[in-house]
């Protein structure tokens, strides 16, 4: 490693940092809810448990743009590792402890440490580009990067859930929670000692009024996102691994285990989006506009095609699992777009404000689908979640209409 460029390490160290943090969370959060499952909480009990989690990435995203400027993303990263570790640790007090407001409690020191971690990992990466590298190649390279970075991630987070359903069985709750506490913990002992300071840091110290974006693209851009991920979660956080469990009968290995093959298929095909697009075979023609309109179309029509098999009486299994199949393959795609898109109409100088905004948008979508995937699962069933997903992913592909033309950043 040593005879690599000091760019190239820190973005290894990064990397490594978010696939650790990554792992933990997805476990954690598959831990929740079939241990909470287990005790007979009902579906909308459960999503309430995500709630502060998703509400303080919100805020996070918001505020943490601004103090990755200012103090360098190296800190905001270690900050977020080192709450995760403490997160991790208020889960192991009595049972008698883990009241509903107590794991809410929890959920958003995760949901603060997660979106820091995400955050510096995702600004990191415009920051290390060699900057001899411009133009349309340049942008290949970074679609390239995000890519990997994003789809690796979210390959973690599926073995992440297939190892909280694991641990769960094998170790017991308390005996889960202290494993992943002590993998992290290590961790980020390693990221205070090599992580190289002043990452990120904006040459000029930003105020705190400029943490809500001035870019029109921008503020697009995040308008989409933010439906784009509230039609995931409307149906895959808490209707899908509960209808799963209650409907087909499959135990915590079973859930675990195919939620997180989804996300680790689903993170493989992240990386293959810049060949699936076409900008690998053509550098020079970078993905824009009608590439998100295009890709989002098709991803609409394939929860309200699971609703209308559902609905008409074809196989449930097949039904679901099929589609299930499709809209990751879909959904992964237009997620690394638009994660792309959001790193490459972002500021040079202080890059974390713009992507900082957007991951904002991001969590807003996830809180607006955790509440109402609960919510509606809970009222009319399962189909009722996969319509509403489908009608977030309409508004996606209207709102993509006004993304500039030319793949540049509008002021």
């Amino acid at each position: 490693m040593s005879r690599w460029s000091t760019a190239v390490q820190q973005y290894l160290l990064i990397t490594g940092n978010y696939w650790a943090f990554t792992l933990t969370d997805g476990a954690l959060r598959m831990l929740v809810v079939l241990y909470f499952n287990d005790l007979g909480y009902g579906p909308l009990a459960i999503a309430m448990l995500f709630l502060f989690y998703e509400f303080f990435g919100v805020v996070t995203n918001l505020v943490g743009g601004w103090l990755g400027a200012r103090i360098g993303l190296n800190r905001t990263m270690n900050i977020g590792l080192g709450m995760q570790v403490v997160a991790l640790a208020m889960l192991l007090v009595p049972t008698s402890w883990l009241s509903v407001a107590w794991v809410m409690a929890v959920q958003a020191l995760s949901g603060i440490a997660k979106d820091l971690n995400k955050m510096s990992a995702k600004s990191a990466v415009k920051t290390l580009l060699p900057k001899a590298q411009q133009g349309q190649n340049q942008d290949s390279t970074l679609f390239r990067y995000i890519a990997l970075l994003t789809g690796s991630k979210n390959a973690l987070k599926g073995i992440g859930f297939f190892l909280g359903g694991a641990l769960l069985t094998l170790l017991g709750f308390k005996g889960a929670v202290l494993a992943l506490a002590l993998m992290l913990l290590l961790v980020w002992c390693g990221s205070l000692l090599m992580l190289k300071s002043e990452l990120g840091k904006a040459k000029n110290k930003p105020k705190f009024g400029d943490i809500f974006s001035k870019s029109r693209t921008v503020n697009i851009l995040s308008a989409a996102r933010l439906c784009l991920f509230a039609a995931r979660d409307v149906w895959f956080v808490v209707a899908l691994p509960v209808y799963l469990a209650d409907q087909f009968g499959w135990d915590h290995w079973a859930v675990g285990g195919f939620l997180a093959s989804w996300i680790i298929a689903y993170g493989m095909v992240q990386t293959l989006a810049p060949k699936i697009t076409g900008a690998r075979k053509v550098p020079t023609q970078v993905p824009g506009r009608s590439a998100a309109i295009f890709w989002v179309m098709l991803l609409a029509l394939v929860p309200a095609a699971i609703a209308l098999g559902l609905a008409a009486g074809w196989p449930p299994q097949w039904t679901l699992i099929g589609g299930l199949l499709l809209f990751g393959v879909l959904f992964a795609v237009n997620s690394s777009l638009h994660s792309f898109l959001i790193v490459h109409y972002a500021s040079d100088d202080g890059v974390s404000l713009d992507v900082g905004f957007y991951y904002m948008a991001n969590a807003a979508g996830r809180l607006l689908g955790t509440v109402c995937s609960g919510w509606l699962f809970q009222q009319a069933g399962l189909t009722a979640c996969l319509w509403a997903s489908s009608l977030l992913l309409l508004f996606t592909w209207l709102i993509s209409f006004a993304l500039p033309a030319n793949n540049r950043t509008q002021h």
